[in-house]
């Protein structure tokens, strides 16, 4: 397939530069033509106006026009979270650097339904301020620590049967193989992986740095219509005598119900 470098593009009697562009949805990505950064719906990739665009960790915000398009007016130098909130629609994060933003980023959103429970859109970090320039993402870390683990109370829909929890984006974990991925510059430690707990049983750890990871809740544990709790505990440094915890960040968290 030939690659299009460059073409152009007659709209509203101006002459637009338009050029390749990432696009997201649900962590995966592809290459189209387009002119600038926007928000579209994932369905019928219409623009999305009004859609709040942040970079929590760099005190950025801005919304989308008319034609979904924003500007990311940010220096942005290493890995950090970027995230989309738009009423109607399931919060969406995702992980960028300055390589991802050297083209127009196209942002697909899907809409939620009333199966969908948004547990928190806030950034929280976990751990206890200590940690590396060498973790992964460290440069990133400017969120207080609430302390080594997170704890969320919900109801589930009495009609629920199926459930998954949804992490939209989570930075600064240094297990083993998130250092054999590269994603950490640590030498001479590693953590143990984070772990999930759903209504106080283990079901699931986090390795791997990234977005959209979405975790299945035994069905045998979900308490549909009555309160159910989710637990994320962050790991330890495995080489060190004292209690030193990984110091990682996680935003939006979600829940997607059958």
């Amino acid at each position: 397939m030939k690659k299009i470098f460059l073409t152009f593009v007659l709209i509203l009697g101006l002459i637009i530069p338009t050029q390749a562009a990432n696009f997201f949805q649900g962590g995966v990505e592809k290459e189209i033509i387009l002119g600038g950064n926007s928000v579209v719906d994932a369905q019928t990739n219409l623009p999305i106006q009004g859609a709040k665009i942040t970079l929590p960790l760099d005190g950025y915000s801005t919304k989308s026009d008319a034609q979904g398009h924003f500007n990311l007016n940010a220096n942005i130098s290493a890995p950090t979270v970027l995230s989309i909130e738009k009423e109607g629609y399931k919060p969406f994060s995702l992980t960028i650097n300055k390589l991802d933003t050297s083209k127009p980023l196209v942002l697909a959103i899907e809409k939620s339904t009333l199966k969908d429970l948004t547990l928190d859109t806030q950034m929280f970090h976990l751990g206890d301020n200590s940690f590396s320039p060498n973790s992964a993402n460290a440069r990133e870390f400017q969120v207080e620590s609430i302390g080594p683990f997170y704890t969320k109370n919900f109801n589930i829909p009495k009609t629920a049967t199926k459930a998954s929890l949804v992490i939209g984006s989570i930075i600064g974990l240094d297990t083993k193989m998130a250092k054999a991925m590269g994603q950490n510059k640590i030498s001479n430690a590693y953590s143990s992986p984070a772990e999930v707990f759903f209504n106080g049983i283990k079901i699931s750890e986090l390795q791997l740095n990234g977005d959209g990871q979405k975790i299945k809740l035994p069905p045998n544990l979900i308490k549909a219509g009555s309160k159910n709790e989710i637990t994320i505990k962050t790991g330890r440094n495995m080489l060190s005598e004292n209690v030193d915890y990984d110091d990682i960040e996680i935003m939006n968290i979600s829940l997607e119900t059958e």
